[in-house]
């Protein structure tokens, strides 16, 4: 492999890591100017060491990174190679909320309970302040400090009354890992800084292998806006016309499917009707 095309191949892995240079460096015990050079196909060479601390620190195995195939022995039995979908589906993109989760409106009943307001009033200021916070520009701590100055509740936590009231979707897992063990599969999501990590810790998420984790918080951008929907192809290292899109909000199947993605809509309150329609569409 030319460095020009081991540089693209980490800075892929870096990426669907959802980590910045920086953050990176800092794991690997990387200098910046050296990680760079690595990235943009500068150094010629680079250490086997380094290539290695980099996969660890991204979570890939260096076999994959140098495009190494293990000649030992005993190895294991190579994995069943990844499918394509009759319609040409190489990769499958996950909403979370709505779909791999039951979405949270019931928590707005209880924050209505707590603060006596009206529930209209408090998804209206729910949602004022929700995009900002989806796109990063807002903090969890500043978000919420306003809903809770405006609800007049001390001490509101978002994430604890949305945890307390999401719920894994029924069936959901049984399909990721069965779509994980044919396709290669990520999560494409408007989340609030720290929820899908937090969904994970809870087990509320199948706990399968993402190639990659497109978070709204993270990459400065929520669906149906088409930044996210690039930095998402980019990751997926797919042409638009081989991913999938799974989301119960038309609006973001209607920008993935502008982008040529295929898409498929989610009726959270028909998850098994749902659930066979995918699995009817991604046969191959």
């Amino acid at each position: 492999m030319d460095e020009k095309s081991l540089g693209k191949k980490l800075q892929l892995a870096r990426r669907r890591a959802g980590l910045t240079q920086q953050e990176l460096c800092h794991r690997a015990k990387l200098s910046y100017s050296t990680l760079a050079k690595i990235e943009r196909g500068a150094i010629k060479t680079p250490s086997v060491f380094t290539v290695a601390a980099i996969a660890d620190a991204t979570e890939t195995s260096l076999e994959d990174l140098l495009d190494l195939k293990s000649k030992r022995l005993k190895s294991p039995a190579p994995a069943e190679p990844k499918k394509t979908s009759k319609s040409g589906v190489k990769f499958v993109y996950f909403d979370i909320n709505g779909v791999l989760v039951r979405f949270y409106h019931r928590a707005f009943t209880e924050i209505a309970k707590k603060s006596s307001k009206p529930v209209d009033l408090v998804e209206t200021l729910f949602w004022r302040h929700n995009d900002a916070t989806n796109r990063g520009n807002m903090t969890m701590r500043d978000f919420n400090s306003r809903l809770g100055r405006e609800l007049e509740i001390k001490e509101f936590d978002w994430l604890k009354q949305f945890m307390d009231s999401a719920e894994p979707m029924p069936g959901i897992e049984k399909l990721v890992r069965w779509a994980e063990t044919h396709y290669e599969i990520g999560l494409l999501s408007n989340n609030m800084p720290g929820f899908i990590e937090e969904l994970k810790s809870r087990e509320m998420i199948p706990d399968v292998t993402y190639t990659t984790v497109v978070d709204s918080s993270k990459v400065g951008s929520i669906k149906p806006e088409i930044k996210i929907y690039d930095v998402a192809q980019q990751l997926a290292a797919h042409d638009g016309k081989a991913i999938m899109l799974i989301d119960n909000e038309r609006p973001n199947l209607t920008a993935a499917d502008r982008k040529g993605w295929h898409v498929l809509w989610f009726d959270d309150f028909q998850p098994e009707e749902s659930i066979e329609r995918i699995k009817k569409s991604l046969e191959f």
